[in-house]
């Protein structure tokens, strides 16, 4: 046992390979985000947008653009719509480098969006005429957290990131007792789709309920209507409005549009008018209504 311990040939052999262990170069750095939401200027569909900075030494470049999201979960993938945007800037020292990361990426935090890890790779997108699509309709289910980036950085990276473990963990709980479809997650929330009305407000009543044992608050939107999926992404008008819907809900408050109200059987809910709204990018005001159970 002795000789083997101080065997010259293992010892050798050890150390070759911890000289072979890549260590991290400490003169470069690399962040990613990625923000899902609506383009202003586009009613056609749900647009995303991902952002990147890369630090070598004293030069710092920076990537964004729109992309796609496909799938959901584990299964979702990131592709690049079109060339992404490119800037380099070149700072005169290493620290002035990584200041200027330091503030880009806190920038990124402050505008909800939610930092991949280093690994998740940024595809080139296929051109959508390539791609599958098929015409569905249903209705949409928006959630999102209120008030989430003021939780976060109250709680801290370590433990948000627990907290939304349990989170998504709960909603899809909840959407698969009201047989939705997950279509695509945010940093903070969800949009799915339901064949069933009623199924979709009974599943955003679950999920406000069940998610504050966490401390957290939910707002939901509803919307129905025309949407189509190409590959695993949801796109149209209808999109829209469910996304401007869940924009004008409360904390702990289900909006649903009068397309929704009017799909669901008497008395399986109660509704409380809200009045007409303009829902900004979307023609006409529509009017919204607030579920009571």
């Amino acid at each position: 046992m002795r000789d083997w311990l101080f065997d010259p040939q293992k010892t050798l052999s050890s150390q070759s390979r911890s000289r072979s262990v890549k260590r991290p170069d400490p003169s470069t750095s690399m962040a990613k985000f990625l923000r899902i939401g609506v383009h202003q200027s586009n009613v056609s569909g749900y647009t995303s947008k991902a952002w990147s900075v890369r630090r070598t030494g004293s030069t710092v470049l920076l990537r964004w653009g729109a992309v796609e999201v496909r799938g959901a979960g584990s299964a979702r993938q990131i592709f690049w719509v079109g060339e992404p945007r490119e800037k380099t800037i070149r700072c005169s020292t290493n620290e002035r480098a990584r200041e200027y990361v330091k503030r880009a990426v806190s920038r990124r935090v402050g505008h909800r969006y939610e930092r991949l890890l280093d690994s998740v790779p940024i595809r080139r997108g296929r051109r959508r005429s390539e791609i599958e699509s098929s015409g569905r309709s249903g209705t949409i289910l928006f959630v999102d957290i209120v008030r989430s980036t003021e939780k976060a950085a109250r709680v801290g990276d370590r433990r948000w990131s627990e907290v939304m473990n349990h989170y998504y963990a709960a909603v899809r709980r909840e959407l698969r007792a009201a047989r939705g479809k997950e279509v695509v997650t945010t940093g903070d929330g969800m949009l799915a789709t339901f064949m069933a009305a009623t199924n979709a407000i009974r599943c955003a009543a679950a999920i406000r309920d069940a998610v504050r044992t966490l401390g957290l608050e939910i707002r939901a939107g509803l919307h129905a209507g025309e949407y189509k999926l190409i590959g695993d992404e949801a796109i149209g008008l209808a999109i829209h409005i469910g996304a401007r819907v869940v924009a004008k809900a409360g904390a702990s408050e289900v909006l649903v549009s009068s397309t929704v109200k009017d799909l669901v059987p008497k008395g399986d809910a109660t509704f409380k008018d809200r009045g007409h709204h303009k829902l900004k990018g979307v023609p006409e005001r529509w009017r919204l209504y607030s579920v009571r159970f």
